[in-house]
């Protein structure tokens, strides 16, 4: 990691990603400030060596103030949730693409070196295959959380290009690991855990066919990390091996409870049916190296949210 940077901002900070990438960040010996609205996250879940602030990143002062005395910028602040941004496209475009649009106003290269964007998945096309997808592939989003992360994508580059700060854009695929918040419609695997130890039918959407690269939050923050070491670039950060929907279904099921069987509903909108990441650029350029397996991690996240 390089020693030139000494004060990270780090934009949805208190949120599951973020709260961990914070106290990797500590642990570094960096200096930390974190804004977020907790609108998703909690405050209890940001590192008390952290510098916190309440605020939004629509808000140009809350931004301003977090801004102070940082040289290098984590924005990972965002609605995150594919179907609920059909419903609510007004405020996921509001949050997602306003909220980078004030944080790319604010930010100064006369001290910002180093800017990462949280974008995702979400921004590509669907896959016919499990190859794994390059950062080239497809481009076409499904659903309006993808346009906005790609619209963000797209105008920091422009925008931090015009300004001269350095930028490195990673795309998440699937995160799983202890201490995602249980929503509705993010975390599958947190979901289905959390049905399980309720003696309730984990629901699969369509017919659990779908591929995903499932990714432990751990080899997330160490990928994103990388970016303050590596070169500037766009890096797909996930495993590169696919598991189903219904090979994770089984997986808990047969650790939590064996006599129970999932439900089957109809197909959601807006949700890829295959996406695993080709991850050799972040291999290449950042040493990512993903060392998480679900089958031997699964057991740890469930002894997690059995004691929440």
């Amino acid at each position: 990691m390089s020693h030139t940077f000494t004060h990270a901002l780090v934009t949805g900070g208190a949120g599951f990603i973020g709260s961990n990438l914070v106290k990797c960040l500590l642990n570094k010996g960096m200096s930390v400030t974190v804004i977020d609205n907790l609108s998703m996250g909690a405050k209890s879940s940001v590192d008390t060596r952290a510098r916190f602030i309440e605020g939004d990143i629509r808000n140009e002062e809350d931004v301003r103030t977090a801004l102070e005395g940082v040289d290098c910028v984590f924005h990972l602040a965002a609605c995150v949730t594919i179907r609920a941004s059909f419903d609510k496209f007004y405020d996921d475009a509001d949050t997602n693409i306003m909220g980078t649009m004030m944080l790319l106003k604010c930010v100064d290269s006369a001290n910002v070196r180093q800017f990462t964007f949280a974008s995702s998945m979400a921004i590509y096309a669907d896959s016919p295959t499990t190859a794994p997808v390059a950062e080239s592939y497809t481009i076409d989003p499904q659903s309006p959380y993808g346009v906005g992360k790609l619209a963000s994508e797209i105008i920091g580059k422009q925008i931090l290009g015009q300004k001269g700060i350095p930028l490195s854009v990673v795309r998440y695929f699937n995160t799983y690991g202890p201490g995602q918040t249980l929503t509705p419609y993010v975390g599958v695997i947190t979901i289905f855990i959390n049905k399980l130890l309720k003696g309730e039918q984990p629901v699969i959407f369509g017919d659990g066919e779908q591929q995903r690269d499932f990714t432990h939050v751990d080899d997330i923050v160490s990928g994103t990390m990388a970016t303050l070491a590596g070169p500037p670039g766009t890096y797909n950060l996930g495993t590169g091996k696919a598991s189903s929907v219904n090979d994770i279904a089984s997986m808990l099921i047969a650790h939590i409870n064996p006599d129970i069987t999932p439900l089957y509903a109809a197909e959601q909108v807006g949700e890829l049916k295959i996406s695993i990441a080709d991850i050799l650029k972040a291999q290449n350029n950042l040493n990512y190296s993903p060392s998480h397996d679900i089958a031997s991690d699964i057991k740890s996240v469930i002894e997690h949210i059995k004691t929440r």
